[in-house]
């Protein structure tokens, strides 16, 4: 079972695995090594009833993961309160192709959208979804200003940025609570955003954790070497998994759980 700890300088507690559910909603331009089907409403909350029981409790969606976050609203049901939701703005996927909007304008409508799919008055955790120009859609849109607002308005708890650039990522923290960066065994350019972090009291999640499934080592286990690297660090308080598989769920909360006993 997956101990909950407290996101750098918010209120929100949270397992050190996070549940990614792109993969209950979109099968189109993903960037995987095999394709897979989208599972049905039965495998879907037999998958969430398997994270909960494992100590998972933290959910990570999307407006561009196709029809994840409606699939959630009605999947949850009563349960949203066992549950703490990342979702995020910025990013459309439609007909097979994303497109990028952040203008305040779209960011309160996005917000709103989420709320209605998702069936709940609160998301805990919105990040914009960058398209890789971080700084520009900072500075050009005062995106973070108006997530800032709704958090203040009590629509959202907090706020942040899935950046892909080390001064994008810095600068999100700088104006947000939460930053989410990739951070793997064949990516670690962006660990000067997790120093950051740890000096400045900022939260961390960690996308791609396991390279999007390319992680491999030979002679070693992947999984538990991707997660050593991750939670080596003091900043990260989550790594993102978005497998559909429960045998691999199952293996991943293990991993986690051996590292974090080490």
């Amino acid at each position: 079972m997956l101990e909950q700890k407290k996101i750098a300088g918010t209120d929100i507690n949270i397992s050190p695995l996070g549940f990614g559910t792109v993969k209950l909603g979109r099968d189109q331009q993903v960037k995987y090594p095999s394709g897979f089907k989208i599972p049905d409403d039965r495998e879907a909350i037999a998958l969430l009833q398997l994270a909960r029981e494992l100590g998972i409790n933290l959910l990570d969606t999307a407006p561009a993961y196709g029809s994840s976050e409606e699939r959630l609203g009605k999947l949850l049901g009563n349960k949203r309160q066992d549950w703490v939701i990342c979702s995020k703005v910025g990013e459309e996927f439609e007909n097979g192709q994303s497109r990028f909007d952040f203008t305040p304008e779209h960011i309160r409508f996005s917000i709103q959208r989420s709320l209605k799919r998702l069936n709940t008055d609160y998301i805990d955790m919105v990040l914009l979804h960058s398209s890789g120009d971080d700084v520009n859609i900072i500075q050009q849109y005062g995106c973070l200003e108006v997530l800032e607002d709704l958090k203040k308005e009590g629509l959202i708890k907090a706020s942040g940025m899935s950046t892909k650039t080390i001064e994008g990522g810095i600068m999100a923290l700088e104006r947000s609570d939460i930053a989410m960066v990739t951070y793997n065994l064949n990516e670690q350019a962006e660990r000067p955003v997790l120093d950051y972090a740890q000096s400045n009291n900022k939260g961390i999640l960690i996308k791609k954790a396991l390279a999007s499934g390319h992680a491999c080592l030979e002679g070693k286990d992947p999984v538990y070497e991707s997660m050593k690297l991750v939670f080596s660090h003091p900043a990260v308080s989550a790594a993102i998994i978005g497998t559909i598989n429960p045998q691999h769920l199952k293996q991943n909360v293990e991993k986690v759980y051996q590292v974090l006993q080490n």
